[in-house]
């Protein structure tokens, strides 16, 4: 895929992921699938918080997405900050069996979102 073309897709894509993180998590974590997106016993105030970060997150990343290349810091903590979240997770859900759906909800979700945006951005930055 040429650079041209990955950049109408990271523009698609950092849109998307501003929908889902404004929009979608709360949905997840509380109706569609609790098992797979929130953590046991329930924490409201840390459903709360994680919630609003990536509420706020979203936000930035659709500004992002008119000019990403102004915003290269934002979209590289987007995808740390996703690949570390994931991994802690993944390391608490492997070791306490009842986060086990886990590893098949947010965690997954997480490492896609950095692995999509790592793969779309343009390697020259």
């Amino acid at each position: 895929m040429n650079e041209q073309a990955k950049m109408k897709y990271l523009q698609i894509a950092l849109k998307l992921f501003a929908v889902i993180f404004i929009f979608g998590i709360y949905p997840m974590m509380m109706w569609v699938w609790p098992d797979g997106w929130s953590w046991t016993p329930s924490q409201p105030e840390y459903e709360q918080m994680i919630v609003g970060v990536y509420a706020t997150l979203g936000v930035f990343l659709w500004m992002a997405s008119a000019e990403p290349m102004k915003h290269v810091s934002l979209i590289n903590f987007t995808i740390w900050s996703s690949i570390v979240h994931a991994g802690i997770m993944l390391i608490q859900a492997i070791n306490d069996e009842t986060e086990h759906a886990n590893m098949m909800g947010d965690i997954p979700a997480l490492f896609l979102v950095a692995f999509v945006l790592w793969y779309l951005m343009p390697k020259n930055t």
